[in-house]
């Protein structure tokens, strides 16, 4: 009988034993859990919501999808629910009703791409407050949305710079999609640079209304080069495209008339390898990457503005085009540049009010 109580008693033990060893690697397997997204076992999801430009604009939603896309990969996310993705918007009308499906569906951080979503984003982000936000090219002061803002001004000026070395005819151009405070520091940076490298040179500005319209990019780009200009700027997304197309018409009939476009937002020398002079780089991609980041490791910057500018890697200048004529002295003069605006000792005007009393050193 002693036996018999003895061996229960060892098999109640070991018993014992066995649930309390389960529950220590229960319990070790949940501190081990992600907890991305702030949610203990739920991997971080990240989507975009584009503007009217769509987001093969080749320029402005497109990089920002191109940093979302390599954060989704980096981090061994997949395309759709769950993973990363964006929706497209076709209207104005869609910004809120894309929103709000993103956050619907769960995802932990929220892109709204550009300006004329600031109001969508602001009205969403008060009704979805357990959601993230992050707008780009606008401030909304809300607790769960990040505001990203770059100094547009200064690849503007490094592109000027380019642009007044690269005129043989001393008449350049730009064209803005729709005047606002974004396309404002485009300009002005632009106008700076040329100031700083040769004033002489003569500038067209003009504005399509709009970042979706490629036939009125071409029609002002024709425009443009028909009374004199040979280099011409665009920060006007999507219209842009009808710049490229034009200079590339025209350097066909013409190969050997020196036609120069200048892209904007990401490297667009795949839009005309034989003129696009460069680019003004807005480094979107970088930043989204960046946000997202943050986001997931639990230092998402609510309410908070971020600027992102050349000291920050967030705008620049692609690659002088091999093809310039004087590509080396470009070269020199924006790195000089460069220099000068990382160290702080020339600061780029932001506005065109900034511009009147600039005088570069």
């Amino acid at each position: 009988m002693k036996k018999r109580k003895m061996g229960i008693a060892i098999s109640l033990l070991l018993a014992a034993g066995t649930l309390l060893g389960a529950c220590g690697k229960a319990n070790d397997n949940k501190g081990n859990e992600a907890t991305k997204g702030g949610e203990k076992g739920k991997a971080f999801s990240v989507g975009m919501v584009t503007d009217i430009g769509g987001v093969d604009d080749k320029s402005f939603n497109q990089s920002s999808w191109e940093g979302l896309q390599k954060f989704g990969k980096e981090n061994g996310l997949k395309k759709g629910k769950g993973g990363y993705d964006y929706l497209q918007s076709t209207s104005d009308a869609d910004y809120v009703t894309n929103l709000n499906t993103l956050s619907r569906q769960g995802y932990d951080l929220v892109f709204g791409i550009g300006f004329l979503m600031q109001g969508a984003v602001d009205e969403v982000a008060k009704q979805q407050k357990d959601t993230k936000f992050a707008i780009i090219d606008s401030e909304v002061k809300e607790p769960n949305v990040a505001s990203v803002l770059f100094k547009e001004q200064e690849a503007g000026f490094l592109a000027g710079v380019a642009a007044a070395l690269t005129t043989k005819s001393d008449h350049i151009g730009f064209i803005g999609g729709m005047e606002n405070a974004v396309i404002e520091r485009f300009q002005a940076g632009y106008l700076a640079g040329v100031k700083a490298t040769k004033p002489s040179v003569k500038v067209d500005v003009q504005y399509a209304g709009a970042f979706d319209k490629s036939e009125a990019g071409q029609s002002i780009a024709s425009k443009m080069y028909s009374t004199g200009a040979d280099v011409i700027f665009h920060a006007a997304g999507g219209t842009g495209n009808g710049l490229f197309k034009e200079a590339t018409d025209r350097k066909a009939k013409e190969p050997s008339k020196g036609i120069w476009a200048i892209g904007v937002d990401r490297d667009q020398s795949d839009m005309g390898p034989d003129v696009v002079l460069t680019s003004a780089l807005k480094r979107v991609d970088v930043a989204v990457q960046d946000t997202a980041k943050k986001a997931q490791n639990g230092d998402f910057p609510g309410g908070q503005n971020i600027l992102y500018g050349l000291a920050e890697d967030g705008v620049g200048l692609s690659p002088i085009n091999a093809k310039a004529a004087n590509k080396d002295a470009i070269d020199k003069a924006v790195s000089d540049w460069t220099d000068k605006i990382k160290s702080g000792s020339l600061k780029v005007p932001g506005t065109l009010d900034e511009l009147k009393t600039f005088s570069p050193k």
